[in-house]
């Protein structure tokens, strides 16, 4: 038996080739990486066709079986992927794995969300999903429109990914692509009008002007998901927002909104409570005014005994009063007493009907159906309730249509429109809608929901959710406008994405490149340590999204490339695989640039050029001064393109003349 359980990090194994299982091992072979797989019976008939030449190795089997898992290399394996549609088969081949290589990472197709939280404790190294719940975040993206390419959460903050093209009159027409970098903003790739996209970030010069017809790829932190009034500035400044919203114009208008918004009958009702709390307050002072020996507390207990209709109580029957009345406050008193017997009786049926209708009532309502320009989802199963909380997220506006009712207290604040899903579509202004989602779990009901979307408005976004592959590509002939979003092999990303490892926080396609969101944790033997991130951005081809330093709470977006990394420190990365397996082998390309320094006007120029050369490129302070010293000359330090460029553009802004060196 073989012994040596060195692990490839470009092999996984793929156990189950349905239609998972198929997808999975097409979307890790546009890694590049090596694919093994095992299947229960030998077939001839694929659903992806070029199958066979995909697999590396394919092993006929029961792949809870340890003599089948030794022979499609579990032992060499960085991950294995059980995704068979039998539950029980996927959690025993993820025991037999494990016990045959301690450190193979486990992706297992199970819905069972408890058992799955024991089996990770258990295991270690290990992740769960179901694949007919993972698609929601492509969904819900491609929603969105053309420009959104991606989009995910990191820290609280919203990072979206767009695709723009240039025109004109853009804000960015004839600038330099240097400027379109803030401290919330990057550009991944430039594409120029006429040229195929390129492959990987950086394959533009920082000083290219963008001309119209140019598309730009780029990514923005977008918003902070945690803004609230606790987070203002300070708690003055928070008091003193309230205080000048109160003033009479505020409060009339708040007043107009509240009555035009109101129903008939709680206007009626507001009106009544309105009178009776005046005539109780009226009748105590009229009453305390008129008899100065009458005490407070019974002239109020004769005012609220005739804001409640008792006028019997209190002057009928055998009981006398202890003071005289005259003839206007006995009138007054008759006058409350009908009065409040009106409206109490008003009240009272108000608050009957409210009660009893609260037993088929207990949400809020929810708010009005979009008038143009919003999203409308049909089917609101576990999939469309995904891609609701995502676009709700976004902040997009939407509705959803669905058979019946949501349980109460979710999804409060997206109007819903229920029944007859054919009916509803006529509710919810579909002409003007920007997008459709059809995702229901039946197949033929999307596809007649999309034919009706598309008739009525031909220009929105169609998204459709499809289970099989064949109709899948016969709805694409029928629609072919219409993105239709195979389960299986959104799925596949998702499960792809996890096999690499805990560090993929997320992934994205842009323009038929995967991109993997990766996180690093900087340890003392990482090949990270000790680099500038200007090293590890343009020396492995990866775009720096999120830097936070040990011990630290406060973390910085599109971090600036002169921060040295140091053990404990946390980074987060775009990268392709290329740039992944660049990284774990810590083959770094060099640069090739070289800065020259012509002049500078000062002394205190000359030191400050000095200190900004050590900042940026990472050198020993010695060697900047000594260049600055003996002007003009060229930095013997090798730099890379966008890095050498910063360095003249910092060293002008100190009045220090240089210019770059390819």
């Amino acid at each position: 038996m073989e012994h040596n359980t060195t692990t490839d990090p470009n092999c996984f194994l793929v156990c189950g080739l349905g239609n998972l299982g198929q997808y999975c091992v097409s979307v890790l072979k546009e890694f590049g990486v090596k694919v093994n797989a095992i299947e229960q019976v030998n077939t001839h008939t694929w659903e992806i066709t070029e199958l066979p030449e995909l697999i590396d190795k394919l092993v006929i089997g029961d792949c809870r079986q340890p003599k089948i898992l030794e022979q499609a290399g579990i032992k060499h394996c960085r991950a294995i992927l059980i995704v068979t549609s039998d539950e029980r088969v996927n959690i025993a081949a993820a025991f037999a794995a494990r016990s045959l290589n301690p450190h193979v990472r486990l992706v297992i197709r199970s819905a069972q969300n408890n058992l799955n939280d024991l089996l990770q404790d258990s295991l270690g190294n290990f992740i769960a999903f179901e694949a007919t719940q993972l698609p929601a975040h492509s969904l819900a993206l491609a929603a969105l429109g053309c420009e959104t390419r991606g989009f995910f959460n990191l820290e609280n903050h919203l990072l979206q990914v767009f695709a723009v093209s240039i025109h004109a009159s853009h804000r960015w027409s004839y600038c330099c692509l240097s400027q379109i970098n803030t401290s919330h903003r990057r550009v991944l790739i430039h594409v120029t009008a006429g040229q195929p996209v390129p492959k990987g970030f950086y394959q533009w010069k920082p000083d290219a002007k963008v001309l119209p017809g140019d598309s730009i790829f780029y990514i923005e932190v977008t918003e902070n998901l945690k803004t609230s009034p606790k987070q203002m500035n300070s708690f003055g400044q928070f008091w003193y927002e309230i205080l000048t919203e109160i003033s009479w114009q505020n409060l009339r208008n708040k007043v107009t909104q509240f009555w035009e918004e109101t129903t008939q009958t709680r206007r009626v009702a507001l009106v009544g409570a309105l009178l009776l709390v005046s005539l109780f307050l009226l009748g105590t002072l009229l009453f305390k005014s008129q008899y100065p020996d009458l005490s407070w507390q019974d002239a109020l207990n004769v005012a609220l005994v005739l804001s409640l209709g008792g006028y019997g109580d209190v002057f009928g029957g055998q009981q006398k009063i202890s003071f005289p009345l005259t003839w206007w406050l006995h009138l007054f008193s008759i006058t409350t007493s009908v009065t409040s017997t009106l409206f109490v009786g008003i009240l009272y049926a108000l608050m009957t009907e409210r009660v009893l209708s609260a037993r088929f009532q207990f949400s809020k309502r929810r708010p009005r159906i979009p008038k143009a320009d919003h999203v409308v989802l049909v089917g609101m199963g576990r999939v469309g309730r995904s891609v609701a909380q995502l676009l709700q997220e976004l902040k997009q506006p939407l509705v959803g249509v669905n058979t019946k009712d949501l349980e109460s207290g979710m999804l409060p604040q997206m109007p819903l429109v229920l029944g007859n899903l054919n009916h509803a579509l006529t509710k919810v202004n579909l002409s003007t809608a920007k997008s459709v989602v059809v995702v229901t779990d039946d197949e033929v009901t999307n596809l007649e929901i999309a034919l009706k979307a598309s008739t009525v408005n031909p220009k929105a976004n169609l998204v459709i959710r499809t289970f099989d592959p064949c109709f899948s590509e016969n709805i694409g002939l029928l629609l072919p406008h219409a993105r239709i979003m195979g389960v299986y092999a959104l799925a596949a990303e998702a499960f792809a994405g996890a096999a690499f490892g805990e560090n993929i926080l997320n992934l994205f396609r842009l323009h038929n490149q995967t991109i993997l969101v990766t996180e690093y944790q900087i340890e003392v033997e990482d090949t990270l340590n000790g680099k500038l991130i200007a090293d590890i951005a343009y020396g492995y081809r990866v775009v720096p999204i999120f830097h936070l330093r040990a011990k630290q709470h406060t973390p910085k977006f599109m971090p600036a490339d002169d921060i040295k990394l140091i053990v404990g420190d946390r980074l987060v990365v775009l990268a392709t695989i290329e740039g992944l397996q660049a990284v774990e082998r810590g083959s770094i390309k060099p640069g090739h640039c070289l800065v020259r320094v012509e002049k500078t006007i000062s002394a205190e120029a000359k030191f400050e050029g000095a200190t900004i050369i050590s900042r940026v490129t990472g050198c020993d302070m010695h060697l900047a001064r000594t260049l600055m010293n003996q002007l003009p000359a060229t930095l013997q330090h090798p730099l890379y393109l966008h890095q050498a460029h910063r360095l003249v553009q910092e060293l002008s802004k100190c009045q220090v003349s240089a210019h770059v060196e390819c």
